[in-house]
């Protein structure tokens, strides 16, 4: 163009230098001094044209996006959108969703999905023709549930989310109805009572569950109680009941002499039992019952009973004795 040449081979040039298809442009231009038709035209004019008894105006340009012919005036916005109203519910491109494009549904009250109003987790997920009301991902958590009442983190990492469950510190300690060893589900902890969601505390010492004891002093805590005694006394959870600090001594004591008492009386019995044991050896006597043919007894030489008896000795042998009817 700095030669001042406006030909039909300068514009060429400057097509191919901007790396442009020249014949298909060509062919879609067409030939402006031939008396044919132009089939890039014809088409979009054959798009316009309705199959009624009225008549027709043709408005060039047109295109088609999506199977949904655009025609006129065609502005940024409205090409987008033609463009964005061809993809998948929850695929759309973030331009897609810009203001300019679409209205976000989940602005006004969430979209009517699930939302955990402690962590702001929802379930409304904005596309460009409307909202969806899905169960998310969060960190690597997967919810679960139908998107608009209900949703419950599930899985490995599932506590590591609030969910809505109970989940509190105070003085040190953590409270929480999420156990990592279950999948699923929630479980208010012990001192607590509720569904998982909503756990309250109990107190331990107006219902009379422990501390009632003689002496015995109960003061409730967030998950637990505390129970002392009176003139320093020792509380003793398992039996309820207080005793003296001093009395634990006595009875360490005790229990040694139980045990001592006791290891002498196995020593004792098991000397006894070797002492009865070699003396069976030199002393001992065995009854034999039986029935037996004893022909010089009786001369019908029927079986008789007799009763047969080994005396032993010690170690100078052993005699038998046989007793007949």
């Amino acid at each position: 163009m700095k030669k001042r040449r406006y030909s039909k081979e300068c514009a060429e040039e400057v097509m191919k230098s901007l790396g442009l298809p020249v014949e298909k442009i060509n062919k879609c231009m067409g030939d402006p001094e031939a008396d044919t038709e132009n089939e890039v035209l014809k088409t979009e004019q054959d798009l316009q044209i309705g199959h009624g008894s009225r008549g027709d105006v043709t408005i060039l340009p047109t295109m088609v996006i999506n199977n949904v012919q655009y025609r006129g005036k065609l502005e940024r916005s409205a090409v987008l959108k033609a463009i964005c109203a061809g993809f998948k519910e929850t695929t759309d491109p973030p331009i897609c969703l810009s203001a300019d494009l679409e209205t976000n549904e989940c602005l006004d009250n969430n979209g009517g999905c699930w939302r955990d109003p402690k962590s702001n987790i929802t379930a409304c997920k904005d596309t460009f023709r409307g909202r969806v009301c899905e169960c998310p991902v969060v960190s690597g958590v997967q919810y679960e549930g139908d998107g608009y009442a209900s949703c419950e983190a599930v899985g490995p990492g599932r506590c590591s989310v609030n969910n809505g469950l109970l989940s509190d510190n105070r003085n040190g300690i953590r409270f929480s109805a999420c156990m990592e060893s279950d999948v699923s589900g929630c479980k208010c902890p012990p001192g607590f009572r509720g569904d998982g969601h909503k756990c309250e505390d109990v107190d331990e010492c107006k219902e009379g569950v422990s501390c009632q004891c003689d002496g015995c002093s109960c003061k409730n805590t967030w998950g637990g109680f505390e129970c002392s005694c009176k003139g320093g006394q020792l509380y003793i959870m398992e039996h309820d009941t207080c005793i003296e600090r001093n009395s634990s001594k006595v009875g360490g004591l005790l229990t040694l002499v139980v045990l001592a008492v006791a290891l002498g009386a196995g020593i004792a019995g098991y000397i006894f039992y070797k002492y009865r044991l070699r003396a069976s050896h030199h002393l001992f006597t065995y009854f034999v019952v039986s029935t037996c043919h004893l022909p010089w007894i009786n001369n019908n030489n029927t079986e008789s009973f007799c009763v047969a008896v080994l005396h032993g000795l010690g170690d100078h042998g052993y005699h038998v004795a046989v007793y007949a009817t």
